[in-house]
């Protein structure tokens, strides 16, 4: 729905900040929330859909209460703004991924994060291979959903929230608006059972002795002294540079320099996109050849742009103006603002509809995850497999921030150099899945070629990482410690 005014747009933004606000209050007062280390703005898009008119407002209508709430306390014009801002926000979110990170060559993330890097990338292609494969034998036979469905749990659980969200025009273009709202059920139900499952694993890992206890003994009871803030403030301590005083006399706030620095990173990657669609256009997609750029969403081109810009700054000399607290400042904002605007605008009709299918989905997503902690995990990464395997178990689960939160509680003092494994890591990962360019090309490509041949790549794929990991790497094979590299 288009935008009434700018009025509108800035009051939605003020009661999404009063959302967070109630949100991080309540965290901060009930302990089961911190347990689950729900973040704010999960908590709080929660709170706003129970408040909106899918829950607020039906029961006041079904109780005949007061009319002025029949559309629940959030005004139908806040509605309208929070259904365009994910897709619109998300571009800021991916651009800054890599902004003020030294990129190091390809052959310096492969001797620290080799394993890692095999081990999600066959977690991530072998989401598609159960997705796409309960889609041509269960989702559309039984429940009757389209064969895009099979992209869904890749792009709820490895892409989390904001993927989800950012996707809501592809899903729409191609008549399955429906599939939002299933990642984003996804995405939830991945962020919780991640952080639960996760624990669980770890404590049985401790007992069973797969886990080393340290000086202080059980690393669980360390994670449970973390604070409100620690999952906000989790990425900027993973290997970042300290923050930077800057200079008190400048002109310019320098947060308002660095979202010029992102929105630098997604005008280039606009002007890339419109390069590569000009050249489609003229080349194998005219006249009714194979459309797939036209339909790629600008956001993970807003991340290559961020990655061009950090590479010319790097080159130039000038990485040292670039802040990557005040980065991931902006980028956090921006990613509370898409979840509690998704979350708040789910729509249930679209969930209760389609309860047999998103259930079948869970269940097999959660299988495959968990099966390739507990299986592949030790026969890949060759040191503290379960330590570090927890970080791409958590992230395939809906949230990067999920699988640090599990490596820190696992392994506190980072002796297994798990950290900087997972870092690098996605430099060699994120381009391309988890939110990167597959991800958002596989809704059209599945569209345009057919479920079959998508699963067949795929497949291919993730047998390949899988025997890479297997041959290249694992428990007998001598790899270096990330610590030591």
């Amino acid at each position: 729905m288009p935008m009434t005014s700018v009025t509108d747009v800035f009051a939605a933004l003020l009661v999404i900040g009063l959302f967070l606000l109630v949100a991080k209050t309540l965290r901060a007062r009930l302990t089961v929330l911190r347990e689950l280390f729900l973040p704010a703005s999960v908590i709080g898009g929660v709170l706003a859909l129970l408040a909106g008119p899918q829950v607020l407002g039906r029961l006041v209508g079904a109780f005949d209460g007061p009319q002025v709430l029949t559309d629940g306390l959030l005004p139908p014009a806040v509605g309208e703004v929070w259904g365009q801002l994910p897709v619109i926000l998300i571009s800021v979110v991916f651009a800054a991924l890599f902004i003020g990170k030294t990129i190091p060559s390809i052959g310096a993330i492969w001797r620290i994060a080799g394993p890692q890097v095999a081990l999600g990338q066959t977690i991530a292609w072998g989401q598609y291979v159960v997705g796409i494969g309960l889609g041509l034998l269960v989702l559309g036979p039984v429940f009757g959903l389209p064969p895009l469905a099979g992209a869904l749990l890749e792009i709820g659980f490895e892409g989390g929230h904001g993927t989800a969200a950012g996707l809501a025009d592809t899903f729409e273009e191609f008549g399955f608006a429906e599939g939002t709202d299933l990642a984003l059920g996804l995405a939830t139900i991945g962020l919780v059972a991640g952080v639960l499952i996760g624990t669980v694993i770890i404590n049985w890992a401790v007992r069973t002795g797969r886990i080393d206890l340290d000086a202080d003994g059980n690393p669980v009871e360390v994670a449970r002294q973390a604070t409100d803030d620690d999952l906000d403030d989790l990425d900027d301590r993973e290997g970042e540079l300290a923050r930077r005083e800057h200079d008190e006399t400048a002109t310019t706030d320098p947060l308002s320099v660095h979202i010029g620095f992102v929105a630098l990173a997604i005008a280039i990657g606009w002007l890339l996109l419109e390069a590569l669609e000009w050249v489609e256009v003229n080349t194998w997609g005219g006249e009714g050849g194979l459309e797939l750029l036209v339909h790629l969403p600008l956001f993970p081109m807003a991340m290559l742009g961020g990655v061009a810009l950090q590479v010319f700054l790097d080159r130039t000399g000038r990485g040292r103006l670039v802040d990557r607290h005040l980065i991931n400042r902006i980028s956090g904002a921006a990613l509370d603002l898409i979840i509690v605007a998704a979350l708040g605008t789910l729509s249930l009709d679209a969930l209760g509809g389609n309860l047999g299918a998103f259930a079948v989905l869970t269940l097999a997503g959660i299988a495959w995850n968990v099966s390739a902690l507990l299986v592949l995990a030790p026969r890949i990464v060759p040191q503290h497999p379960y330590e570090r395997g927890l970080g791409d178990f958590g992230q395939s689960m809906g949230m990067t921030v999920t699988g640090l939160l599990l490596m820190r509680i696992a392994d506190p003092a980072n002796r297994s150099g798990g950290l900087e494994a997972f870092g690098y890591k996605q430099l060699l990962f994120e381009p391309v899945v988890g939110g990167g360019l597959f991800t958002a090309a596989s809704v059209p490509l599945i569209a345009q070629l057919g479920a079959v041949p998508v699963l067949i790549g795929t497949f291919v794929l993730m047998v390949f990482w899988l025997v890479l990991g297997l041959r290249v790497f694992g428990p007998d094979r001598d790899a270096p410690h990330p610590a030591e590299a």
